[in-house]
């Protein structure tokens, strides 16, 4: 306990910035430029059986420093840039925290559907598209946060909303590379990747948020659909981009991957509850690729799955200003082993200015593991510091 109050503490005190957000308007051109700023200290409860105690990771870490500029150019153009500076000389990339958020633009002149194009979040997963900064959590769940599919990518996507915004539909192409794209060239596969979303609420528009801040009056959901394919086929001798493959190698597979996801979400009176399923199907052109863990073929039919769930359930409290959640979740890197992973997470945010300025604690327990991705931990504890203005990631 006096490690968590020291914690607090400690935490608050180094996180203190003056942040400012600048509005600029002159003609028909209207700037907004912004900041996000985030600092949270971690604790790790490592397993008996962990020997190397002196790399328990219990360390502090600047998680964003990020300068936001968004604007629009009269009735038909939107831009925006966001870039991270936290992350610069990182040796490796976090897929919830790159160092560049977004660089594009969109069009709205057409009157079927809006035209984005650049690089930014793609239409995938409510889980990946809901703002780190508009949630109590640290992080988001494993299956979801950018290890098994990449969550960023350039390319162009079209979208349209329909009836008052309740209905939402999405449909993309994109390099395939995901956060790797600033290397300038696609992997030797020269592929691209397919990417669609729909969604419709009732009996409004869905918040793009996990809480019912605004307590609503009225029962609201969203059910919504993801999909996403492309065929990676390697020439013989060559191999993808260094990092790819992302944490597992899955992000990359030497053949076909297609990604369906379904996801539903609901809020009323402060309470409100996400639940979100994905299943990643590869098949790789190879028999003998790794992935298929040297089985016959007619026992795996050239191919495997991989994916996960979440389920995650909160309440706003208005008069203390307090968001508390609880969620579980599982992730399983390969059907044709045995097993998965399961992991209880909770969190408690506290607005100091709504989600401008919050104290975000979260909680991990790790209750079961998958025999290929071993942790040295049992227990994970994180808080800090969030100050946001004019993001929406």
């Amino acid at each position: 306990m006096n490690k968590v109050i020291l914690a607090f503490l400690v935490t608050i005190f180094f996180s203190t910035v003056a942040v400012a957000q600048v509005s600029v308007t002159k003609g028909d051109l209207n700037l907004e430029i912004g900041a996000v700023m985030s600092s949270y200290l971690n604790f790790r409860h490592l397993k008996p059986t962990e020997t190397n105690r002196s790399e328990n990771k219990d360390r502090f870490r600047l998680r964003d420093a990020r300068l936001v500029m968004k604007g629009e150019i009269g009735k038909n153009y939107e831009f925006k840039l966001q870039a991270d500076f936290s992350n610069i000389g990182a040796t490796a990339s976090d897929p919830e925290a790159p160092t560049l958020y977004d660089a594009n633009v969109t069009y709205k002149g057409l009157k079927a559907v809006n035209v984005i194009v650049g690089y930014g979040l793609l239409p995938y997963s409510r889980t990946s598209l809901t703002g780190f900064s508009k949630s109590a959590y640290w992080q988001r769940s494993d299956a979801f946060r950018g290890d098994l599919f990449t969550r960023r990518d350039v390319g162009i996507t079209l979208q349209k909303s329909m009836w008052q915004d309740r209905i939402r539909a999405y449909v993309g192409v994109y390099t395939g590379v995901g956060e790797l794209f600033y290397q300038g060239d696609n992997d030797p596969s020269g592929a691209f990747e397919y990417v669609g979303r729909l969604e419709a609420s009732y009996p409004k528009r869905y918040k793009d948020v996990d809480n019912d801040d605004d307590i609503s009056d009225k029962p609201t959901v969203c059910i919504g659909g993801s999909v996403r394919y492309t065929k990676r086929n390697l020439p013989v001798g060559t191999t993808f981009i260094t990092g790819q493959g992302g944490a597992y190698g899955l992000k990359a597979i030497d053949g076909e991957r297609t990604g369906m996801g379904a996801d539903a979400a609901f809020y009323y009176k402060g309470i409100s509850a996400q639940f979100e399923t994905q299943t990643l199907t590869g098949k790789p052109q190879n028999d003998i690729d790794p992935f298929l863990r040297g089985l016959p073929k007619d026992a795996t039919l050239g191919k495997f799955k991989f994916g996960g769930w979440t389920t995650q359930l909160n309440y706003f409290n208005k008069s203390i200003k307090t968001i508390f959640s609880v969620r579980y979740s599982q992730m399983d890197l390969n059907d044709l082993l045995v097993g998965n992973s399961e992991q209880f997470s909770a969190a408690v945010a506290y607005q100091l200015s709504g989600y401008k300025s919050m104290i975000k604690a979260q909680y991990f327990n790790i209750q079961k593991e998958e025999s290929n991705d071993l942790q040295r931990y049992k227990e994970q504890f994180r808080i800090g510091w969030q100050f946001a203005l004019g993001s929406s990631d």
